[in-house]
């Protein structure tokens, strides 16, 4: 069964909110908790299953920046248990933001369970480590604080910007308390810009190269 990606609010002091988008209703969901911040990429999320991938939405279409993903997801989609999805950033393609110096096409930053719950912070990076995929840049991991989330430079010209989550588990039911994001100002939201142009592929950092090519 394909589940859909929860939409993630935009925390208060978010630039990138539009009239459309969706603000976290209150921070109480933070308050007290241990998070962790990591870099928002400029990519596609992208849902991993055994036998299967989407985009965030669900009657995703072919497209030449999902064929490296398809592929990664062969090399590995044997290990993802029956009802568990890996979810992440498809950065194949360049889209608002050019990157030169990735550490993979793919950043896998949440792991959810056959019972539809997203798994702790610290599983998801061992994943990652067993797969052999990065995971987002860590900006911040601590105890809930707000002055030191305001605090963090975002540079519009390199980031995208950044997600906060709760480093323990969360339901899906939860998610809209549990996580929240940053966004640049000005951020192009659609995916039309970047699915009707030529495909131009990101750069990889010197040494990943040929683990992307697998």
């Amino acid at each position: 069964m394909r589940i859909k990606y929860p939409s993630t609010p935009h925390l208060p002091w978010s630039p990138g909110l539009q009239n459309d988008d969706r603000l976290i209703r209150d921070l109480n969901g933070f308050l007290g908790r241990e998070v962790v911040v990591t870099e928002k990429l400029d990519g596609e999320n992208t849902s991993l299953y055994r036998g299967d991938l989407h985009a965030r939405s669900l009657d995703t279409r072919p497209h030449p920046s999902r064929t490296w993903v398809k592929a990664e997801r062969g090399r590995f989609g044997h290990e993802i248990p029956a009802g568990w999805r890996l979810c992440g950033e498809n950065v194949y393609a360049v889209h608002s933001l050019r990157y030169d110096a990735l550490e993979g096409y793919f950043y896998l930053f949440s792991v959810w369970d056959e019972h539809n719950v997203s798994r702790p912070w610290d599983e998801v990076r061992a994943w990652a480590a067993r797969l052999g995929v990065p995971t987002p840049r860590e900006l911040y991991r601590g105890v809930w604080n707000e002055v030191a989330l305001r605090a963090l430079p975002v540079d519009p010209q390199r980031m995208e910007g950044y997600v906060v989550r709760v480093t323990d588990e969360i339901g899906y039911a939860e998610f809209p308390r549990r996580v929240a994001k940053f966004v640049r100002a000005g951020h192009v939201q659609t995916d039309a810009h970047w699915l009707s142009r030529p495909v131009e592929a990101n750069g990889l950092r010197q040494g990943n190269e040929d683990d992307a090519g697998r």
